[in-house]
């Protein structure tokens, strides 16, 4: 009797085993298939996003509403699931933009490859970005250099035929070789990406409660001449990458910059809000200070404005990294920001919740007149509280007087947005306040294509048909 209960648990056990490897192996198989997808609306108009049932062909609604013009949306998919995308009727006219008002629709299928973005243009034309898109766009160089040397050496054949084979043969072996490492090469930074991130939300909080801990070090130093103050200002790299930056800057705003800065704003104070999800901003809980934008009178420049220095400042050091060549015109007003401390037991301080000042998560192309850089300069540092976090960067800056932070989310050569390194908050100020001047930087405005011709997605207001 015994061996017979015996048995039948062995038989229980090593059903159980197999069961659980069995689901193993279908979750495995289940999420290699598994797909996260971007979403850019380039049109103009709004869309609705359709799954489309292979079996039927049905059109299942994925989203619970349309998607706004610049907007960019993100669905968890699969391997072969097609989706249609078909405008909506513009709200002002009720008419599409198709001949004979039809409404224009288009079609696209998830693929294999890793990072999917997919831009709909103005044309309803779909333009689909991938991992392996993008290992092929960054062969492109290597391979250029490659065919030079094989054309150099076609002297060493003796026949034409042997030269041309000789050519052939490293090009395509150059292409395959290259783009495989390249892919291999995003796949690990994409699993880095994942691991880094999952521990970055424990890693904020660590460092804002901590008002005791130091500033991130520098992984290098140089010195800045500011030409316009005629001195040399020491800046700290904190972070370095291809399409991120992160730099202290000491000793860059001046007690009377910033006193001419706190008079101008004093009238105009209001409470800050943040960008909405449809293109225009909103008050939110993320964020609670108060701010003041300060338009620079650049007539005065000449004669030593106090404001319009500071803002030539801003300019000049952003040019001297980025090398764009950025000016004043069509920019955003230089932002005054303050927070005030009321105690530990303050159960909603003034603060900023992680965030991007622009598309500083997408790692999508740039889009024309929105911000690549931001310059956050420090007037008066809290007590307690007020610092500065990067952290999926894993940057801490503690807030010093006269200093600046300066973050760029764009990479100069190739307009490619920041991956996350630049989303940042501002830890709680608990005692004391924290008065900041703060300048947005864009790229693509001028002084006919002004910041504020643009809503928040990005997108001109003009080219908005509903």
């Amino acid at each position: 009797m015994l061996s017979i209960k015996l048995s039948r648990k062995i038989l229980l056990t090593i059903s159980i085993i197999i069961l659980n490897l069995l689901v193993l192996v279908y979750n495995t198989d289940i999420n290699s298939y598994k797909r996260s997808i971007q979403i850019v609306n380039e049109t103009g108009r709004k869309f609705e996003v359709f799954w489309v049932n292979p079996d039927t062909g049905e059109l299942i609604p994925t989203l619970p509403e349309p998607v706004s013009a610049g907007s960019t949306v993100s669905l968890n998919s699969f391997m072969t699931h097609s989706f249609e995308l078909r405008e909506v009727p513009s709200t002002k006219t009720g008419e599409c933009s198709g001949d004979d008002n039809e409404c224009k629709a288009v079609r696209f299928t998830v693929n294999e490859n890793g990072n999917q973005a997919i831009y709909i243009m103005k044309d309803y034309s779909v333009h689909h970005h991938d991992d392996t898109t993008r290992a092929k766009e960054a062969t492109v160089d290597l391979v250029t250099t490659c065919e030079e040397r094989a054309k150099s050496s076609i002297s060493d054949a003796s026949t034409i035929d042997e030269a041309e084979n000789v050519i052939d043969g490293l090009i395509k072996c150059v292409k395959k070789d290259v783009a495989t490492k390249i892919k291999k090469s995003m796949d690990e930074i994409n699993y880095q990406a994942k691991l880094r991130m999952s521990m970055a939300d424990k890693w904020e909080n660590y460092t804002c409660k901590d008002d005791a801990l130091p500033s991130s070090p520098t992984l290098r130093e140089y010195k800045w001449t500011d030409e316009k103050g005629d001195k040399d200002i020491q800046v700290d790299v904190l972070h370095e990458k291809s399409s991120s930056q992160i730099h202290f800057i000491h000793d860059f705003i001046t007690d009377d910059e910033c006193k001419a800065m706190e008079e101008a704003a004093q009238p105009k104070l209001h409470e800050a809000t943040v960008a909405s999800g449809d293109g225009g901003s909103k008050l939110s809980d993320s964020r609670k200070a108060l701010q003041a934008g300060i338009l620079v009178d650049w007539d005065k420049e000449h004669e030593g404005d106090l404001i319009a220095t500071l803002s030539r400042r801003v300019y000049d050091y952003n040019n001297y990294v980025t090398g764009l060549n950025i000016d004043e015109f069509g920019q955003e007003n230089l932002m005054s920001i303050q927070y005030k401390g009321r105690g530990e037991d303050d159960e909603t301080p003034d603060r900023y919740m992680p965030h991007c000042d622009g598309d500083c998560d997408t790692g999508l192309p740039h889009r024309n007149g929105t911000r690549v850089a931001t310059v956050v300069m420090y007037c008066d540092i809290p007590l307690v509280g007020g610092a500065t976090n990067f952290k999926n960067a894993g940057v801490h800056v503690k807030p010093k007087k006269n200093s600046a932070v300066y973050f760029l989310y764009m990479n100069p050569e190739n307009h490619v947005m920041d991956k996350s390194f630049t989303i940042h908050s501002g830890c709680p100020v608990i005692e004391g306040e924290k008065k900041i001047v703060t300048q947005w930087i864009r790229h693509g405005v001028d002084s006919e294509n002004s910041w504020d011709s643009f809503n928040t997605l990005g997108i001109k207001l003009s080219d908005l048909e509903d």
